[in-house]
């Protein structure tokens, strides 16, 4: 059994590459976390479930199972829908940049390591505020037949529950704590990815396009030229 208690921020930090491994780690360690390793995605979510770690840095293509899996099987566990899931890969392609997002990823931190930069987004990260849960009107909040529960990351339209991508709830919840009020890409990106430099406003616009096609058009309304907005009309 691995003891972890009483610290306040853990990071583990998943790569089948032992010496991205170390340099991550002695980075971290250095800037005062936690810091415990694994090797694949498998042996991650083991440890994963023992330790509740704060963030999660997991490599993309890992032998046993990779990082996306692995993203995708956390996302599903209640206990880490909050935690926060990086990815860290050489694979600099679009579209593992969205596969990363639509599985829940928060950020993407390219190799090879610069010690600076990954201290700095890491950090970023970390200070990322959840919303106040000591306001219960933002915990569970109504556009039209559409319920959407902070609490549990779930999205019902009256009794049926819709399935949504982490992102794609942080967007959707986003654009509903603010109804009618109309939201730019850039302030969408400081809020839902903050200092991240992989996300563009195409990614912002897949996200939107993903989130329609699974609860509908006309909840989401696109303002030309400004950004986005929920409307409760």
């Amino acid at each position: 059994m691995i003891n972890m208690k009483n610290v306040k921020k853990k990071i583990l930090v998943v790569d089948d590459e032992s010496d991205i491994v170390e340099i991550v780690s002695y980075n971290l360690v250095k800037a005062g976390y936690q810091v415990v390793s694994a090797e694949n995605g498998e042996k991650a979510i083991q440890i994963a479930e023992e330790i509740q770690p704060n963030l999660i840095i997991l490599d993309v293509m890992m032998p046993v199972m990779g990082g996306l899996e692995a993203c995708k099987i956390l996302r599903t566990k209640p206990a880490f829908k909050n935690t926060f899931i990086v990815f860290l890969t050489a694979r600099d392609e679009e579209y593992a940049e969205v596969a990363g997002f639509d599985v829940g990823a928060d950020d993407y931190i390219a190799k090879p390591i610069k010690p600076r930069v990954l201290l700095s987004r890491i950090n970023a990260i970390m200070r990322r505020r959840e919303p106040d849960k000591s306001d219960n009107n933002l915990l569970k909040i109504k556009v039209k037949d559409l319920t959407i529960d902070r609490n549990s990351f779930l999205v019902f339209r009256n009794e049926e529950k819709i399935n949504l991508a982490k992102k794609e709830f942080e967007l959707l919840y986003l654009l509903a704590s603010k109804p009618n009020q109309v939201l730019s890409r850039n302030q969408i990106f400081q809020n839902i990815w903050g200092d991240s430099e992989k996300v563009t406003s195409r990614t912002i616009d897949v996200h939107i396009r993903k989130l329609r096609e699974k609860i509908g058009n006309h909840y989401v309304i696109t303002v030309k030229g400004v950004g986005y907005k929920v409307d409760l009309s």
